[in-house]
């Protein structure tokens, strides 16, 4: 299969490249830059792309975003992580739906910022938005992917949870506080936790290339945890102590309005993802930490 990927050099995007590419597909690397070999097309997302530079493309990823944790939440970081989400997606939405024949499948990304606080009531993709910033933008961020939907082509929106990984993203930040001793929970350790393994977010979408799954899909662990448990288990795998709690206020203080998120409480399942038949290599927080390592 030819897949077309957008984010290609982020950590999932990486990661997804090289299983796809171990599998034999034939993957199409959307870049910024000029192309370094044919495997490579260069795009500007705030610009149309042609569709001939993605003939033959039978499948496509949009992974593009500014890292929600990467800075201080101001009004003018707010707005990069809006246009570098919604402008990618749309600008690749619309491309593939120009298309003839038109792609089997539009993997988009998302998130579970979708469902905003949701205490500690399971939540599946059944439920509403949330009403926070990052909800309305989640919200934004799907429906810029309708030039596909419109097109027929289907549409699947990967809804992200926290990815456990060493290499990068939020967790690739607290393995290193972790190891030094230096790890503990943050605000009162209640808050719920969704967290998905990089393993099983790679498999998830080659999951989803090959079936006939649309609409919003949670790419979180069956069973969501607390901060305290993810805590314990860190301090456990690590064998390293636990003792140095990080208040909410000190978050709000260095991170702006994103220091919100480490202490909200999303308890998020895998509804649909587990009704079509997706089993999980790491279903634990244990075995998904172990599996970074």
């Amino acid at each position: 299969m030819k897949v077309a990927v957008a984010g290609s050099s982020g950590l999932i995007g990486t990661a997804l490249v090289a299983a796809l590419t171990a599998d034999g597909h034939d993957v199409v690397r959307l870049v910024r830059r000029a192309p370094r070999d044919a495997a490579e097309v260069q795009w500007d997302p705030a610009h149309p792309l042609s569709p001939a530079k993605l003939a033959g493309v039978e499948a496509a990823v949009c992974l593009s975003g500014a890292g929600v944790g990467d800075k201080r939440w101001n009004e003018a970081y707010k707005r990069t992580l809006v246009d570098s989400r919604l402008q990618p997606t749309h600008t690749l939405a619309t491309a593939l739906a120009a298309l003839e024949p038109k792609p089997k499948v539009f993997l988009s990304g998302s998130a579970i910022g979708y469902y905003g606080e949701t205490g500690d009531t399971r939540t599946d993709e059944t439920a509403a938005p949330g009403d926070d910033f990052f909800s309305d933008l989640v919200v934004r961020w799907e429906a810029a992917a309708a030039p596909a939907v419109a097109a027929g082509i289907r549409v699947a929106h990967l809804r992200t949870g926290l990815v456990v990984s060493r290499q990068g993203g939020a967790w690739g930040r607290l393995f290193p506080i972790f190891k030094l001793g230096m790890g503990g929970k943050i605000g009162s350790g209640r808050q719920y936790w969704s967290y998905i393994s990089l393993a099983d977010h790679v498999r998830a979408m080659q999951f989803l290339l090959d079936h006939e799954v649309a609409g919003p899909v949670n790419l979180t662990a069956p069973e969501p945890v607390t901060n305290a448990e993810v805590t314990k288990a860190m301090g456990k795998v690590l064998h390293r102590p636990t003792l140095v709690p990080v208040p909410a206020f000190g978050l709000r203080l260095v991170l702006g309005e994103f220091g919100k998120e480490p202490v909200r409480s999303q308890r998020i399942v895998p509804g649909v993802l587990q009704k079509a038949g997706f089993t999980f290599e790491h279903p634990t927080i244990e075995s998904a930490i172990r599996a970074a390592l």
